[in-house]
């Protein structure tokens, strides 16, 4: 059997000019994630990415610490999807990212009332009513992310390993193909995926199963502090 260990990207940088760079935090969490990795995966045969800052970063942290040095390959298929869009088409007024952060920045919990906007944001993205709006619908994310998992698995062939740095929302819908549970989930799933959280899938010739979801152990105990979810 082979595997594909999807790594949720380290905490980014919320509410700071470019959200996409991590913040310290994230690195920090890249680091303790590849020291947990350099003793549980001795063998890497291939290190893809889904071709955003982010991602780039926490491979390039994780790596440093597995001690690693495997060449890294941009997958896009692993790419996120497009939040802006998706908080824009719900509420056109945000169509100037500034005009929502000044308005968040009025609220008592920014983060949560964030939150709150994005949840609504995101279950008219997946509940289908909309699909044409959106320059890549929920159905269409869905099978871009199958296909980049197919991809990979059909280069790595049999009984290989693979680290994959992605998103949550590419998790998700990975996890919603395979285990086929309703479509409006995947979103309450990405909820609970912790940044440099491991989900692993196996495979062979004939399918590929779930093996483990959202591991991070590795944050618990002495860096309990390093578990974060946004």
């Amino acid at each position: 059997m082979g595997a594909v260990y999807l790594i949720r990207h380290g905490q980014a940088s919320f509410g700071k000019t470019d959200y996409d760079e991590l913040s310290p935090t994230g690195v920090e969490q890249g680091r303790i994630l590849g020291l947990a990795l350099r003793a549980r995966v001795p063998q890497v045969d291939a290190v893809v990415t889904g071709a955003i800052k982010r991602h780039r970063q926490t491979a390039a942290s994780c790596l440093e610490a597995m001690q690693l040095a495997v060449a890294t390959q941009d997958l896009p298929g692993f790419r996120e999807y497009d939040h802006d869009e998706i908080i824009v088409r719900h509420e056109p007024r945000f169509a100037r990212p500034e005009t929502m952060m000044a308005e968040l920045a009025k609220m008592p919990e920014p983060r949560r009332a964030f939150q709150t906007i994005f949840g609504k944001a995101m279950e008219r993205w997946i509940g289908g009513g909309h699909d044409a709006e959106y320059s890549e619908s929920w159905p269409v994310f869905r099978e871009r992310c199958i296909g980049a998992l197919d991809q990979l698995i059909a280069s790595l062939g049999p009984s290989k390993t693979a680290l994959v740095f992605t998103s949550g929302g590419v998790i998700s819908a990975i996890c919603h193909a395979l285990l086929k549970f309703p479509a409006l989930q995947a979103y309450q799933l990405n909820l609970t995926l912790a940044n440099c959280g491991v989900t692993k899938i196996i495979y062979s010739e004939r399918a590929r199963y779930l093996s483990t979801l959202n591991e991070h152990a590795h944050f618990e105990g002495m860096q309990h502090k390093l578990i974060t979810y946004r």
